[in-house]
């Protein structure tokens, strides 16, 4: 419509209504009575047709169309655990099952509460005290149990997400971003591949891989702490990565997914933080598919004698500082000093993903050992 017939239909409008803005009241016609019930009429009939119509849907569907606010998983904890971003709007447990023979929408929807993921929850920490009773590992240079391994890791990345990324440039100076370029480049990565990005936290790979991949392949960023793939997904998200999964998952385990389902896997600064190595490189082995293959970007042990030393003075003294005045908290960045420190070398490694069964596995050392890419195929 023109901007002059609008301005006709104002005016029009205007001259309708009087002094007060209201319409003045038609004379009585009998014309009147009539189409008034038919107006009348035709709002019962279409109120009945509704009401009918609502009655006849199920309850999975009232309940969508009711919550449809939190359809889309705008925030990560409303995620169900394991569930691709997007590509399932609930995950029911039994209780919700039996709702919805009941036809009770409130039930349903508190039990898809109740089966989304909790923040705070270890997700699927297979070490309890039943099964590696008090069996100990590292966390640091301190010794826990085995079971309080995956909470306390939690806590720190969980405390240091929302920095994540300015103290990576702030710690390396930057050079991280090459480090990670160097480990794409030795991907293969393909159109139209499948790829997971394990422990991917704020999705530095992921970015670059969706758009590797194209439109008809997938990326998986995956991650055990729900408020780094919130990071993440807030990321991946605004820059356009539509086809891209947002998947809690412990890489322990890798649960969420099948055998044989991935053409490329990466994991970039999240191993040394697993509890059982062996037990997640065993799990990349299994959901990769054959002939692909797995890249693993860490921290290792430097190569030259004078570097380590001025390396190791530098992690336990301006790591902490840093970490103390841009995200408040030193000891978290203490920890990460720690980790690195117990990381097993580039040889150790190596023969671990050998033992899982990788083949034609090599390394290449980056700025002098103190981080290094592992590589390994699945025949």
């Amino acid at each position: 419509m023109t901007d002059t017939s609008n301005n006709n239909l104002s005016n029009n409008l205007g001259d309708n209504l009087d002094k007060s803005g209201a319409h003045p009241d038609p004379k009585p016609t009998s014309h009147g009575h009539i189409q008034d019930k038919l107006v009348k009429d035709s709002i019962a009939h279409s109120q009945d047709i509704s009401a009918k119509a609502q009655a006849r849907q199920s309850p999975v569907i009232k309940a969508a169309t009711e919550n449809d606010s939190n359809a889309d998983f705008t925030q990560v904890q409303d995620l169900p655990t394991g569930t691709p971003q997007g590509q399932q709007t609930t995950m029911l447990n039994s209780s919700a099952n039996k709702s919805t023979n009941t036809n009770s929408s409130d039930t349903q929807t508190q039990a898809a509460k109740q089966a989304a993921f909790n923040q705070r929850d270890d997700i699927n920490n297979p070490h309890t005290s039943d099964t590696d009773g008090a069996e100990e590992t590292h966390f640091g240079y301190k010794t826990v149990n085995k079971s309080e391994k995956q909470a306390r890791v939690a806590d720190v990345f969980t405390s240091v997400a929302k920095k994540y990324d300015i103290m990576n440039d702030l710690m390396s100076f930057g050079v991280h971003r090459l480090w990670k370029r160097y480990a794409i480049s030795l991907s293969g990565v393909r159109a139209g591949q499948h790829v997971l990005d394990i422990a991917g936290g704020t999705g530095d790979l992921a970015k670059v891989f969706s758009r590797e991949v194209g439109r008809s392949g997938k990326v998986v960023l995956s991650d055990i702490n729900a408020a780094m793939l919130e990071v993440g997904r807030e990321r991946l998200i605004n820059a356009g990565c539509n086809n891209v999964d947002f998947v809690l998952a412990n890489a322990e385990t890798l649960a969420p997914f099948d055998d044989n389902s991935f053409d490329l896997l990466t994991i970039s600064f999240g191993l040394r933080n697993v509890t059982d190595k062996e037990a997640a490189l065993r799990a990349m082995y299994r959901v990769l598919k054959p002939g692909g293959r797995l890249l693993i970007l860490e921290f290792s042990k430097p190569v030259f004698e004078p570097l380590s030393k001025a390396y190791d003075l530098y992690s336990f003294t301006a790591l902490p500082m840093m970490g103390k005045l841009v995200a408040n908290d030193s000891e978290s960045y203490k920890y990460l000093a720690e980790s690195i420190r117990m990381h097993p070398d580039q040889q150790t490694l190596k023969q671990m993903m050998e033992q899982a069964g990788f083949e034609n596995c090599d390394y290449h050392n980056l700025t002098a050992g103190i981080v290094a890419v592992h590589r390994g195929f699945k025949a």
